[in-house]
């Protein structure tokens, strides 16, 4: 009562009132909550939108998961949400690393379900084709391809392969290497593909022993030939996105094998090539166009067995890589012609490549170097 006097502002008085049957009946609490249309309360908004409470009304108006759910984001934000939003919940499915290990049965190196559903959609890859038929396909030349989303719980045994059918898939995988039928590129990104859905079935099966890094250390020379023929021909667009692509899988490659050479640690077992697959890590830091990471290698190097820093490999791949940051590419070469292996010549020669032309005036101190390891005289060791 009385008037208002300038700029008094009056709040409305927030009210809970009856309903009476017949609203109820007329559906009005019909976007309530069943305990709330069953009291026969409906509560009334505030005008102050900072009142909690209050916007409770506007919140059950528009739906009580939507309404609570992505307000209470708003509200806290800054801190992690305890429940992720339904629509993302399921976006990228991982694994739970408690969860037992699922022990593949697939006797083939695709699944029939997956060879079927490939078939209907014209999925099938050049190599994959029963006479160049893009609808047909067969056991000896489907190949599983790599998914990048699995669901915990949609995991079927018969889906997965075991350890001997990886084996058999990645022999077949290096057959196909030596394919001239088809550009480089077309090899190179079918096998890419398919080596991931190998990396795959063996994470998913946990399988680490001999045999498992084993194959890892076949996907990592497929990717350090891949290296070589890639940068050959790096002045195409698609090729240098390719040999991004491929340097960037190999580092993967190498960490995780480096987590499985620490696995059988432990259980006194060692793989005979280690020495040469850490050199591999560590030349990959030569060159502009690799991540640089030489801030963290010296640390890199104090957490390696003695054994691993002292062998030759290791040795030549320091100080190889000391030579190339130094200028001192005298050395750089000749060490290269006298020590580097194949797989390290390799992984080295598109570095090659970024060297100067007065730089290059030691080149032809590796001429005969080069001659006994072309890449065709390489390949054929496979």
């Amino acid at each position: 009562t009385g008037k208002r006097k300038a700029g008094q502002i009056i709040q409305p008085k927030v009210k809970r009132g009856k309903l009476s049957t017949a609203q109820v009946k007329r559906g009005i609490l019909s976007n309530l909550p069943p305990e709330v249309a069953a009291r026969g309360e409906a509560p009334q908004p505030s005008m102050d939108r900072r009142d909690g409470a209050g916007n409770r009304g506007r919140s059950y108006a528009r739906g009580n998961a939507r309404g609570r759910g992505w307000r209470g984001r708003c509200e806290d934000r800054g801190r992690p949400s305890t429940q992720p939003p339904p629509s993302t919940a399921s976006a990228a499915a991982v694994i739970p690393s408690d969860a037992p290990p699922v022990v593949g049965t697939c006797p083939d190196m695709c699944p029939a379900t997956e060879r079927a559903q490939r078939e209907r959609l014209r999925d099938l890859a050049v190599f994959e084709r029963v006479c160049s038929d893009p609808m047909r396909t067969s056991r000896s030349l489907a190949v599983k391809k790599f998914c990048r989303t699995i669901s915990s719980t949609g995991i079927q045994a018969s889906d997965i392969r075991p350890l001997p059918v990886l084996r058999e898939t990645m022999d077949y995988l290096w057959h196909l290497l030596n394919s001239s039928e088809y550009p480089f590129e077309i090899v190179h990104d079918f096998i890419f593909d398919r080596t991931r859905s190998v990396r795959q079935d063996l994470s998913i099966q946990n399988l680490v022993n001999d045999q498992a890094i084993g194959i890892y250390e076949d996907v990592i020379k497929f990717h350090i030939l891949s290296h070589q023929r890639l940068a050959r021909s790096c002045q195409d667009s698609d090729a240098s996105s390719l040999c991004y692509l491929n340097t960037e899988q190999m580092m993967k490659c190498l960490l995780s094998l480096f987590d499985m050479y620490h696995t059988i640690h432990k259980i006194n077992s060692q793989s005979n090539k280690e020495a040469e697959y850490y050199s591999f890590f560590v030349l990959l830091h030569m060159g502009c166009k690799i991540p640089k990471m030489a801030n963290s290698l010296s640390f890199w190097y104090s957490q390696l067995p003695a054994s691993i820093v002292r062998s030759k490999e290791m040795i030549f791949a320091r100080t190889i890589l000391r030579c190339y940051h130094l200028g001192n590419f005298k050395r750089f070469f000749c060490m290269i012609a006298d020590e580097a292996t194949e797989l390290q010549l390799c992984l080295v020669e598109p570095f090659l490549n970024e060297v100067s032309p007065e730089e290059s005036l030691f080149f032809p101190i590796c001429i005969d170097f080069w001659a006994r390891f072309i890449y065709a005289a390489f390949i054929s060791n496979f």
